[in-house]
């Protein structure tokens, strides 16, 4: 098919829409204007988007590239307005920031262009490899980064011909479904079947549930917390899941301190430090320990003592019932200034990092806490400082950096960690692409189940096309 007559995919899919409203699957609010593809029932969010996939999928590469490029101006001319939102909705992180975030997500999201075929000629004939969709795929999202991961899984899933049925985090229900509908109006706009991208209105962990086990879900991209990437597991299908992260920054004595505090400042600080690859936790070799921590200093964090450091950690991490605890939301994303209230610290709103002396079993260094604040661990050496970093990154395989510019010192923590993304003399931003570093650049990085940092290629079934001893024309 090399072009989408929008009448005829809109008459289509309306047909099953109304078959599915006289069989009360759907209600007509699913047709509401700005909630366009939000749906009460998951069956009904599926038959829609089973429908919509099955013309994408014959949709021509060219018409699909020009969907995906309205998308992306949208996310553009959107920025502010998705960021407002967020940050009214979940109350974490800055304004400024997620208004990068926003356009990053919308300029280095990688494409059809990450679909790149393959072919061998020989005597024994030709052989080409090609990607091609794997039908209908389920998609969760955090609340940390709605929109942004929103965008992000959308193209990457719909670049090889998926659609996707999305339940997104309850905290960030509202400004996802307001995306999601502009997002679909894009894409019938430009030639693009409707409700290619669908989400359920009231998203809970018992709608991932019944939307990771219904059969006409073919893979799942699960992102969030144990208990979801576990009930994603328990589906039995192909599963993509970003997991935890606690991402450890080691700086030795070689490191340039005032730039290794400018870094982590800058990854630690981001976004209110609600990024999975920021930083969390530094160890400092004893030699440098106080010249760095005057570095942060120098480089505009401000320091708590040791009792605002134990009093802030009092109102953070609250007991739960399971006998460890539980990071208190109130603090989680806010700015700075929120967190020196608390210990009785009037600062400015300018302030992006708080930082204090901490020992290694610090909740603080063993949480993901995800706030402006960083735990500064004191280390004997370097091999200390290793052993410790492995320690506190509890195997998750995701993020680590380093400070050093001694190449075999690299080479040892590199080896160590064992994570997916390595930063080494630079902020995390560095190490996911995009505005902040090079390569490619997905808000999914797939720690536990090892695709790393994702592209459409994760999402596309490979296919091999093989003739023998014929087509080899040279």
């Amino acid at each position: 098919m090399a072009a989408v007559n929008a009448e005829f995919v809109a008459e289509i899919v309306d047909t099953v829409m109304a078959r599915l409203t006289s069989q009360g699957l759907v209600s007509g609010s699913a047709h509401h204007e700005g909630t366009d593809g939000v749906f009460d029932g998951v069956d009904a969010a599926i038959a829609a988007t089973t429908a919509a996939q099955k013309i994408w999928a014959e949709t021509s590469k060219e018409a699909k590239g020009r969907v995906i490029a309205a998308l992306r101006a949208l996310m553009h001319d959107h920025a502010a307005d998705f960021s407002r939102r967020a940050l009214e909705e979940t109350g974490m992180g800055r304004f400024e920031d997620k208004v990068v975030k926003h356009h990053n997500s919308a300029d280095a999201t990688p494409g059809l262009e990450d679909l790149v075929p393959s072919a061998w000629s020989g005597d024994k004939g030709l052989v080409v490899e090609d990607y091609a969709p794997y039908g209908v795929l389920a998609a969760i999202t955090p609340s940390t980064h709605p929109v942004e991961v929103l965008f992000n899984s959308m193209v990457i899933m719909i670049a090889p011909g998926n659609g996707v049925v999305f339940n997104v985090h309850p905290s960030a229900k509202h400004v996802s479904a307001y995306a999601l509908g502009l997002f679909n109006e894009t894409i019938r706009k430009h030639g693009g079947p409707p409700y290619l991208v669908t989400m359920l209105r009231e998203p809970t962990l018992e709608s991932a549930d019944r939307l990771f086990k219904h059969p006409g879900i073919r893979m799942i991209a699960a992102t969030g917390g144990p208990g979801l990437v576990k009930a994603a597991f328990g589906a039995g299908k192909k599963v993509i899941a970003a997991g935890p992260g606690n991402p450890p920054v080691l700086v030795d004595e070689t490191a340039s301190l005032q730039d290794a505090a400018r870094h982590i400042i800058d990854g630690a600080s981001f976004d209110n430090n609600i990024l999975c690859i920021a930083e969390k936790e530094v160890f400092v070799v004893a030699p440098v320990y106080d010249r760095f921590m005057q570095a942060m200093a120098d480089q505009g964090a401000v320091r708590l003592v040791q009792q605002q450091v134990e009093m802030l950690a009092s109102k953070v991490f609250l007991p739960n019932d399971k006998g460890g605890v539980t990071v208190c939301r109130e603090f989680v994303g806010k700015n700075a200034r929120v967190l020196a209230k608390a210990v009785g610290l009037n600062i400015s709103d300018d302030v992006r990092l708080l930082y204090g002396e901490a020992d290694f079993d610090c909740q603080f260094v063993q949480e993901e806490q995800m706030m402006p604040y960083m735990p500064v661990v004191r280390v004997r050496d370097v091999d200390e400082g290793i052993a410790m970093a492995v320690k506190a990154e509890h195997n998750y395989g995701h993020t680590a950096m380093i400070h050093s510019n001694n190449l075999q010192t690299i080479t040892r923590f590199t080896r160590a960690v064992d994570t997916d993304i390595v930063v080494v003399n630079g902020s995390s931003l560095a190490g996911n692409g995009g505005v902040g570093g090079e390569g490619y650049f997905s808000h999914t990085i797939a720690s536990p189940t090892g695709e790393g940092i994702c592209t459409p290629r994760n999402f596309a079934r490979v296919r091999r096309l093989a003739t023998f001893k014929s087509l080899n024309i040279a």
